[in-house]
């Protein structure tokens, strides 16, 4: 081909090609959708359109009453109060960062309950660093907005329960089978602390199966099993401070103190935390329709010391509670209505009936050496009935009845049992 032929028809395809080009240089570009607003029960989210970027705002606000009976030995007050209240916020970002921040303003003592950030790459592996409930006790990991009575068990006082630090974990097949791998600083039992005071860490271990979960022809689709360990090294100094001291106290349902160790408030030699802190924890539950069961057991083995005495306790705290929903199903997380309240017709709601027996063993090697016979109890055991109405799945009213007997605690023979009335008035959106 000649040099002449070959411009002509690279001329020609130039001019076949201008009005297209121009077509496309002069069309408008797409405008991009515009972010998502919702307002619903789940709380305020806005979203971009691609989900990539979420932010929910949430919270909750528990009002109750404690209505103590035929108790004089007891330390608390009637009184009505603010139990929690708690704005927070969740997110995402860029799609697979996942964030939390939980203020609580409840009790008149301003605090963080949660602060955390969580990578997720896939569901079976997530990465969360910050302030987070520690993967240990069963009822602890229950939302306290979903539980079915107003205070939590006595295996409550057993376990540590929020903690900074990082934790590897998630769901595999579906759900079917869950797992968390924490590293921590290291809380007392019954206690949540936000820094390291004794320059260790403790490891924290969680399996749970729910082996027939999503399958709607089995019965047992409703059954989950577990086991949660704890293993550090935790030691304490002399202080009347629980967090110096690594050492908490034991409460009531209704939120006595029944167990102190030597100068957790009191005047005399100091018992600390000194060495080795074991927690095991069997635990399990089955949901099948309105019909709902939980229990565990939590054992704590702690070395301690106090001058030049030391001992290792083994304390002991186990519960169960059974509940029957009228108008809903039971799960897990709270009776859920099959269709809401409505105030027009009076029709509506679930009323979820439930009783618990749980009890709270402390180690004899205690006493007196580390703890006091005569202010401190050895045993508790306790029965609690509860009615709760969710009007929807947000919205609750709840009355409790608790009953606990004890053993020792007093200055002759047992402290007086606790007899308490609670209520409660909830909304968490």
């Amino acid at each position: 081909m000649s040099a002449f032929s070959a411009a002509h028809l690279a001329t020609l395809g130039l001019l076949l090609a201008a009005p297209q080009a121009r077509a496309q240089a002069t069309e408008p570009e797409k405008s991009p959708e515009p972010p998502s607003v919702q307002v619903s029960e789940e709380g305020y989210i806005l979203s971009s359109a691609d989900k990539a970027f979420v932010l929910k705002i949430r919270g909750q606000l528990q009002g109750d009453g404690r209505f103590y009976v035929a108790d004089s030995d007891r330390s608390a007050n009637n009184t009505f109060l603010i139990r929690r209240l708690r704005p927070f916020l969740d997110g995402t970002l860029f799609g697979f960062v996942d964030f939390r921040l939980m203020p609580d303003f409840g009790v008149n003592q301003p605090l963080i309950q949660d602060a955390y950030i969580d990578l997720r790459p896939v569901e079976w592996l997530r990465l969360r660093a910050g302030r987070f409930k520690t993967p240990f006790g069963l009822e602890l990991l229950q939302a306290n907005t979903d539980v079915p009575f107003i205070e939590r068990s006595l295996t409550f006082g057993l376990v540590p329960i929020r903690d900074a630090g990082l934790q590897l974990h998630g769901d595999i097949a579906g759900g079917r089978l869950s797992y968390a791998f924490a590293v921590v600083n290291g809380d007392p039992d019954g206690a949540s602390l936000d820094v390291n005071t004794d320059d260790s860490f403790d490891l924290v271990a969680r399996v749970f199966a729910q082996p027939f979960k999503g399958d709607t022809n089995s019965a047992l689709q409703g059954l989950g099993l577990g086991f949660a360990v704890t293993r550090g090294l935790q030691f304490g100094t002399p202080s009347t401070n629980t967090s110096t001291t690594a050492l908490g106290p034991q409460r009531s349902t209704g939120q006595e103190i029944i167990f102190s160790f030597l100068n957790n408030g009191t005047t005399g030699p100091t018992a600390v935390a000194d060495g080795e802190h074991v927690r095991l924890s069997p635990q399990g539950y089955f949901y099948w329709g309105p019909v709902g069961l939980l229990a565990e057991y939590v054992l704590s083995s702690q070395e301690v010391s106090i001058g030049d005495q030391r001992a290792r306790l083994r304390n002991h705290a186990w519960q169960a509670y059974a509940s029957y929903v009228l108008g809903g199903d039971a799960s897990f997380t709270g009776p859920k209505p099959h269709r809401p309240f409505d105030p027009k017709t009076g029709k509506g709601g679930a009323l979820e009936l439930s009783v618990r027996y749980h009890g709270l063993d402390m180690d004899d090697d205690a006493f007196p050496v580390f703890a006091d016979p005569t202010r401190s109890v050895s045993q508790a055991q306790g029965f609690g009935v509860a009615t709760l109405f969710a009007f929807n799945r947000r919205v609750r009213v709840a009355l409790n009845y608790h009953h606990t007997k004890y053993v020792g605690g007093a200055l002759e023979g047992d402290r007086e049992a606790e007899n308490v009335v609670m209520s409660r008035f909830q909304v968490a959106f």
